[in-house]
This record gives C-alpha cells, sequence and structure tokens, in this order.
C-alpha cells in the first residue's frame, strides 16, 4: 500500500490540507470559505454493537450516493473518523456522477486527492476535508463517492438511516471503475462521508435543518429523495439565483435535544458544534426536535431550556434560528394524554415565546383538521408518526422562503 498522507492530531475536528501541512478548523471554516458553501450533511453516529459496522470492511470499495441540493463549479468532500476505534486510511477515493445502481457514468469518474496525494489517514476522532475537485455539480444529479479502504478498518462512524442505497463490493479496488458489476452487496446507510461543499460565490448560504426522525425522512421512499429537506431544496432551487440557499439535513432518527442515546446519537446540544456551527457558509437552522424528549418524559421546562441553549449559541455565530412545530402522533406508540399535552405546550411555546428568528408551522401542515391531534391520513406513512412523502411535500411547501432571504 502507498504511505498515506496522516492528519497530525489537533483540538479541532476538522482539517484542510494544504501541501502536506494541516490547516485548523477556524482557518478553514471562515478564512477559506467565501465561495463554497455545504450541498449535502449528514449527521455521523457511532457504530452498533453488531452488524456491518461494527465488523467494518476489509480491502473494499464502499460506493455511497448522494442528492446535492445547491449547484457548484466544483466540489471537496469531508470524512469522518468521529467514532472509529482505529485510524482510517483511505486509499483510493473517486467521485463521478451517479448511474444507474452502482454504476457511475463514464467519463465523470474524478479522483480525490488529500493535499495533493491519493491516500490519507486520519485519526480516531478526526476529521478531513479534501483538496478541491473540478466537477462541475447540479442539484438535479445525484453524485457516487467511492471509497477504496485498502485494510481492515474495524467499527466504521456512520449514518445507518440514510434512506439511500449504498454499495459494496467484493474484495479489491474498484473506485475508479465506472461499471457497478463489483458492488453485490447493498446496505441503506452512508459510511464516513459526512460532508459536500460546492464552490458558487452566488449561493447565498446554507440552511441546516437539525431534528430527529422525521427531519431525516423516516417513512419517505428509499432512494427517492423525497425528505422535507429535499422537497424545500427542489423549492429554494426555483428562487431567483440571488437568493437561493442549499438545505443540509442534520436529522437522526430516536435523536433527542438533551440525551445522548444508543443507537440515536449524541443530542442536539452535543452534536450542535459539528453538525451545525462547524458546516460550511451555515446562515440558518431549522429547529425540529423534542418529540422524543417527550416520549423519555422531559418536562417542557427542560425543552424549552434546551431550545433556548441552541438559539443562544447559533445567534452567537450570526445564525437566525426558526422554530418548527412539532407533527402529531396519536395512533402511534408515542401517545398518550400526557405526551400529548406536553406536545401542545411546546407547540405553544414555539408559536408565541418570540425566542425564535420566525416559526414554521410544521403541525398544522401535517395534522388532520377533523382531528388535530393525529396526522392526515393522506400525509401518513403508516406508523401515525411519521409523514409519507406526499406530508413531507406539504411540510416544504408550508415554508415561507422570505424567511431565509437575508444574508
Amino acid at each position: 500500500m502507498k504511505p498515506g498522507l496522516v492528519v497530525s492530531a489537533m483540538t479541532t475536528t476538522s482539517l484542510l490540507f494544504s501541501a502536506a501541512l494541516p490547516v485548523q478548523a477556524d482557518t478553514v471554516r471562515y478564512a477559506n470559505n467565501k465561495h463554497w458553501v455545504g450541498t449535502w450533511s449528514a449527521s455521523p453516529q457511532a457504530p452498533s454493537s453488531s452488524g456491518i459496522s461494527y465488523t467494518g470492511f476489509d480491502n473494499q470499495t464502499i460506493r455511497i450516493i448522494v442528492h446535492p441540493h445547491a449547484n457548484g463549479k466544483a466540489i471537496r468532500l469531508r470524512f469522518s473518523n468521529t467514532f472509529g476505534s482505529n485510524p482510517l486510511t483511505l486509499s483510493d477515493v473517486y467521485v463521478g456522477y451517479t448511474g444507474t445502481g452502482a454504476q457511475v457514468i463514464p467519463g465523470t469518474n474524478h479522483r480525490v486527492t488529500f493535499g495533493g496525494t491519493r491516500s490519507a489517514t486520519i485519526p480516531v476522532g478526526q476529521e478531513l476535508l479534501s483538496d478541491p475537485v473540478s466537477l462541475p455539480v447540479t442539484h438535479y444529479h445525484d453524485l457516487t463517492i467511492s471509497i477504496y479502504v485498502s485494510g481492515q478498518t474495524g467499527p466504521t462512524t456512520w449514518h445507518p438511516d440514510s434512506l439511500q442505497t449504498s454499495y459494496i463490493s467484493s474484495t479489491g479496488n474498484y473506485a475508479s471503475e465506472s461499471s457497478g458489476q463489483a458492488f453485490s452487496g447493498q446496505v441503506n446507510s452512508w459510511f464516513w462521508l459526512d460532508g459536500v461543499d460546492v464552490q458558487n460565490p452566488s449561493e447565498r448560504g446554507a440552511i441546516v435543518l437539525l431534528g430527529a426522525s422525521a427531519a431525516n425522512g423516516t417513512g419517505s421512499t428509499v432512494n427517492a429523495n423525497h425528505r422535507v429537506s429535499d422537497y424545500l431544496a427542489d423549492r429554494i432551487n426555483r428562487e431567483p439565483v440571488g437568493l437561493r440557499k442549499s438545505v443540509l439535513n442534520e436529522g437522526i432518527p430516536g435523536n433527542q435535544l438533551l440525551s445522548d442515546t444508543a443507537g440515536s446519537g449524541q443530542s442536539a446540544l452535543n452534536r450542535l458544534q459539528r453538525d451545525v456551527l462547524d458546516q460550511t457558509k451555515v446562515t440558518d437552522v431549522i429547529l425540529f426536535e423534542a418529540n422524543n424528549d417527550i416520549q423519555a418524559h422531559k418536562s417542557v421546562a427542560q425543552i424549552i431550556d434546551a431550545y433556548k441553549q441552541i438559539i443562544q449559541q447559533c445567534h452567537q455565530r450570526g445564525i437566525k434560528v426558526f422554530g418548527a412545530t412539532l407533527q402529531p402522533f396519536e395512533g402511534s406508540g408515542f401517545y398518550s394524554p400526557a405526551n400529548e399535552r406536553t406536545r401542545e405546550a411546546v407547540n405553544d411555546w414555539i408559536r408565541t415565546s418570540g425566542a425564535f428568528d420566525g416559526v414554521i408551522d410544521w403541525d398544522k401542515a401535517v395534522q388532520d383538521p377533523q382531528d388535530p391531534q393525529r396526522l392526515l391520513p393522506a400525509y401518513d406513512s403508516g406508523d401515525h408518526l411519521h409523514p409519507n412523502d406526499a406530508g413531507y411535500e406539504a411540510m416544504a411547501n408550508a415554508v415561507n422562503l422570505s424567511l431565509f432571504h437575508h444574508r
């Protein structure tokens, strides 16, 4: 194996390579990002105690597909070993336009480098940003990222509920190949990749959707890009060029505002720095989270206090925060009269407190007018908690886009 470029251990969690020298995250995020904006993201999570994230990969190529939310003339990728047990060596990485299944459209596959070197090693707990790749990106064409790992990875950092099929090869390096024949394994999860930026000076910024399963898109059609963030990005991309912003999805199923939970990630408060404040060119946050806290019997006061902390930290960075009301859940395992009272009290605070920079009323967007404690049947994925494709589209259509017209 060709010796990889090693990321030096630092107190920050994200690095960029310039020649062979690592640059600290503050320089990356703020000094060099004038013309860069996040176009896609996924919140990294710790591996499970069994299964593919626990066993990891050995001399294999993993092919990941992502749906950009902003256009650009160049691209750079961010990889995470935040929750890995061993240093992670990326031996060969390519990015190209998605074909059918695991195929890459011929002639579009481009090698990704790190400080001019094809391989790189990321220490445990660190992230790595690639060199720019001269590959035009459009909102309407998915990207395929092929990652070859030449050795055993051990337990991996991942995002388990991607609602997008990833492809796993047999033994060998197939990163540069357009064909998908070597990729016989399939899983609806993303591995290591937690962010994609594009170079576009006309993009006004990025909106982060911070939340749990409904933010993630649970209940929507796999491989269809029908999450609320996708539908919202579709609308924003129809705005005049000077008003467009990207939409970054930082939803985790089961996630809570206040408590870290096994399988559902760090709390929104604990991941706020990484998943919101450290994203590229963030200008806005849609905060859509608390139903899991209600299920865990957190009080209205505790939930409001968490909201206030998130608002304060974002405002300190000049980021606007919009409160999204919580969708109804009668008929689901979340429902009890006490939980419903808490949900209604939280929604009332979101609507009336004035603490947010604006309100997005997703409760009203998907509720049944004849029974407001339930999802409208036409919007119900079947579990009486998560919307379906039509429900997520209705949520996106309920957003007043002028909320995001500031700089």
